[in-house]
């Protein structure tokens, strides 16, 4: 089995649990890649926060699940244990515009690995928000 076909399935499954994680149900995977994942998420008002745009919170969580996704794409094929993350928040994505998630291994060890996420909009390329994670992979 394909890359990008054990994503598919890793995310169907991950499109059943409940609370934050049911934000997969409205991504799209575009590409799977050794420790590199590029998905698509269109901007739907049970997405936004009160300005109408793209909540915050979201972005985190995006940046989180994303960045494991890509994880999931490495030799080792295991995700870790959040141990930081940070966001910048650059541009706002409004309701029906489409923002693309790319995540990047940038450094995997024996015990913590690091990742890369921007979220761009689609039709003008301009970054919406960028995030780093590292994830504790145990001993």
């Amino acid at each position: 089995m394909s890359l990008t076909q054990n994503l598919l399935q890793v995310l169907k499954a991950m499109k059943d649990v409940h609370g934050f994680g049911r934000i997969l149900e409205k991504v799209t995977l575009v590409s799977a890649d050794p420790g590199k994942v590029i998905c698509e998420l269109k901007v739907e008002e049970e997405h936004t926060n009160k300005l109408g745009t793209l909540h915050g919170g979201l972005t985190a969580t995006s940046v989180d699940n994303m960045s494991t996704l890509a994880l999931l794409c490495t030799e080792r094929g295991a995700p870790g244990i959040s141990v930081d993350m940070n966001l910048m928040y650059v541009a706002p994505a409004k309701i029906g515009e489409v923002v693309v998630v790319t995540a990047r291994v940038l450094k995997q060890g024996r015990t913590l690995a690091f990742a890369s996420v921007d979220l761009t909009n689609k039709t003008t390329g301009k970054l919406v928000a960028q995030g780093r994670h590292t994830q504790h992979l145990g001993s």
